[in-house]
């Protein structure tokens, strides 16, 4: 059988900021389908959060849209660049908000298969068997000289530059996004979010906290837990646990192959 998805968001204004430019949203398609969007807007109290909530209305809009002979990958990457366009023809047109972005972070699922699209620092996550992996990496100053060995990760959480954006949705007419396409078994869980939330709590504390929830219960205990800890940005999240298992899923029966799968991604996920 196809998988069923358990599927939550969360976004909160934090515990320090006045308003939230934050914005996240999911839909779902049946109990086999779902797409979920993160984004963290940038520029000014009104030019953040209208980025942020006009880049995810605009990736739905143009998600629902048919899609002819559109792969899921590129279904979602035609949304995201929609996205981009809008708040960029916003931008240049209307004083107030010149200059305004904001990041993405947006997943898709149907069936057993998992699209990905990404821009800026906003983050999605995968929790499989305990272990926590990034799926994506940040678009930021301090991120990229950290992968050119430029700097010591060891240094990157607490310099000047960790939040400043290389990369964005609006910034320019053709977003640089990043794509990918992965195929999803039984037990795995997704977390989306911004950097409000995983500056706040470590990878550790994230990964206890969603292991035994569902997905509801994982988003708003991961926002009150950032809360705790003093959270100075605005948190969203959005968690998708995949329940039931995909038809011949080999991690159902702990497979030799599941293992090896497992450690290729992990491999995978440090070259990134």
């Amino acid at each position: 059988m196809d998988p069923i998805l358990d599927v939550a968001v969360v976004s909160d204004v934090g515990a320090r900021r006045p308003d939230n430019q934050d914005s996240g949203r999911h839909e779902r398609f049946g109990e086999l389908g779902v797409l979920a969007v993160v984004a963290d807007g940038v520029s000014g109290q009104y030019g953040g959060s209208t980025a942020s909530q006009l880049a995810v209305e605009s990736v739905f809009r143009t998600y629902n849209e048919p899609p002819g002979r559109l792969s899921l990958e590129r279904r979602l990457a035609r949304a995201a660049q929609r996205a981009n366009i809008d708040v960029y023809d916003l931008a240049v047109t209307v004083d107030e908000l010149r200059g305004m972005s904001t990041t993405l972070t947006a997943i898709a699922i149907e069936g057993r298969q998992l699209a990905a699209a990404h821009v800026g620092d906003s983050r999605l996550y995968l929790l499989r068997e305990a272990r926590l992996v990034q799926l994506t990496k940040d678009h930021t100053v301090t991120a990229e000289k950290v992968r050119l060995g430029l700097l010591r990760e060891s240094k990157a959480a607490n310099h000047p530059d960790r939040s400043t954006l290389t990369r964005s949705l609006g910034r320019d007419l053709i977003a640089g996004l990043d794509r990918f396409t992965r195929r999803i078994g039984r037990g795995d869980t997704f977390v989306l979010c911004t950097d409000g939330l995983y500056n706040a709590l470590d990878e550790s504390e994230i990964a206890r906290i969603v292991c035994d929830r569902d997905a509801s219960s994982s988003c708003r205990e991961l926002v009150d837990a950032a809360n705790r800890a003093g959270a100075e940005d605005n948190v969203t999240v959005s968690v998708v646990r995949v329940v039931g298992a995909p038809e011949g899923d080999p991690r159902a029966g702990g497979s030799r192959e599941a293992v090896g799968a497992w450690r290729r991604l992990v491999e995978w996920t440090r070259g990134r």
